[in-house]
């Protein structure tokens, strides 16, 4: 949990039960689960041990819960296995404390069709501010969708509103792509599967910057703990970030809603801008462009469709005496709430 937040974490979501539907806790559902091995003398709870680690850093806790079954005998009954999975589901819901996400894995279903409304019923008489994540396609319920990919990629056009059958739900992006190349687990003799520090910046730059949310697989090894080479590539992945965006150097004034360009004056060299909407009336910028003047006439520096809550732009280091936003096309009049420069050359 410490490595974690290192890297900048704000919360963590445990992998409780995955596709081989063994339990990381003492259920009382099966047997099949930490309380029939020896670890802790079979009195050992991984999720409480997990839950508790994080609220000691400071970071919020959530749970995923597999609901593909490769295991347990009951996955072929749709009802005997729905009730064996809210049972599961009610545990992990009453135990540990408030969870900030459920992850719900759509894959494989292999016959079996489950029953997703008695799911989120189940889930929201114990946790109702929980954050949902699911498929598009896959869960109406859902309040955070996957961006469609385990590459850490969001779309350039990134748009947090999406037409689901006729009806329209606020559903931001989550990027999951895991810390080392091609795989989710650990691994022996695997060192060169690291993702680089240059890897997880452009990775940064493709998900949070492109106004979705980063969800990093970490993986322990047999020992139970992170890799100590994992454990200081989280650390610089945290500290790079802080170092290139821990403040502006130049910033807009306060909250702004026109049409007409917003305007910086640098005080040295960027190489990039962070810009911001306001949220809570909805997201509404369609096309932007970014340009610097150079002394006779403006020259574009980057230009965008979304921008949504955090957008990232990056170009050749300039040092134009100014800088502006102009908003090309938006849906209603835009509200901008943060629009900064930064230079993250290296140091």
């Amino acid at each position: 949990m410490a490595a974690a937040k290192s890297a900048g974490a704000r919360y963590v979501v445990l992998v409780a039960k995955h596709h081989d539907g063994f339990c990381l806790w003492p259920t009382e559902q099966t047997d099949y689960s930490v309380k029939a091995s020896p670890w802790r003398g079979g009195h050992g709870d991984l999720v409480r041990e997990v839950a508790d680690a994080a609220h000691r850093q400071g970071l919020k806790f959530g749970i995923y819960l597999s609901p593909w079954d490769r295991h347990d005998r009951r996955y072929p009954n749709n009802a005997e296995y729905d009730k064996y999975y809210r049972a599961e589901l009610t545990e992990l819901a009453t135990r540990y404390g408030g969870l900030v996400e459920f992850w719900l894995d759509g894959a494989g279903s292999a016959g079996h069709v489950y029953d997703f409304d008695s799911y989120v019923r189940t889930l929201r008489t114990y946790q109702p501010n929980t954050l949902i994540f699911a498929d598009v396609g896959f869960l109406k319920y859902g309040d955070i969708r996957w961006v469609g990919n385990e590459s850490g990629i969001a779309p350039e056009d990134n748009w947090n509103v999406v037409d689901r059958l006729g009806y329209l739900r606020w559903r931001p992006a989550e990027a999951d792509t895991p810390l080392r190349t091609g795989h989710w687990f650990w691994h022996p003799n695997d060192e060169k599967s690291l993702k680089t520090l240059a890897q997880l910046m452009e990775t940064y730059h493709q998900t949070v910057g492109r106004g979705a949310q980063l969800m990093l697989g970490l993986a322990p090894d047999r020992r139970g703990l992170l890799p100590e080479s994992d454990v200081a590539r989280l650390k610089q992945f945290g500290d790079q970030i802080r170092r290139i965006y821990g403040s502006g150097q130049d910033e807009a004034g306060e909250t702004w809603s026109s049409l007409a360009p917003l305007e910086i004056t640098p005080r040295a060299a960027f190489d990039r801008a962070m810009t911001m909407e306001r949220l809570s009336g909805g997201q509404r910028v369609e096309r932007y462009v970014i340009e610097a003047w150079n002394g006779s006439h403006w020259k574009t520096l980057a230009a965008g469709t979304t921008i949504g809550h955090k957008k990232i732009d990056i170009f050749p280091r300039t040092t134009g005496r100014r800088v502006r936003l102009r908003i090309l096309t938006a849906s209603g009049p835009p509200q901008i709430r943060s629009f900064r420069l930064y230079d993250g050359t290296p140091r």
